[in-house]
């Protein structure tokens, strides 16, 4: 079984939104996933990814492989969580 990481619309016309779920490659868009690991909401302003970045990590080493658009926004997201880390750290 060959599993993506891939995006689902759940949103209506000219109100997108979407969700981040790990899915079988062959399976349609918007089928039955595996796991939901977050939600993505492109007309949000400051952050429009929602991700479990744990999740995600433990899917890619069980071998699920990113489309191209998600890999992108996971290094986005990896990178704003390690930004906003020291900084809640500095603040404790």
């Amino acid at each position: 079984m060959a599993l993506k990481i891939r995006l689902t619309k759940v949103g209506s016309v000219h109100q997108p939104l979407y969700r981040v779920v790990v899915a079988e490659a062959r399976s349609r868009r918007d089928g039955d996933p595996v796991e939901n690991l977050g939600t993505y909401t492109p007309k949000t302003k400051g952050n429009p990814i929602n991700l479990k970045l744990d999740r995600v990590d433990y899917w890619i080493s069980k071998g699920a492989v990113p489309t191209a658009t998600m890999h992108a926004m996971i290094k986005k997201a990896k990178r704003t969580a390690a930004a906003t880390a020291p900084a809640v750290a500095a603040a404790s």
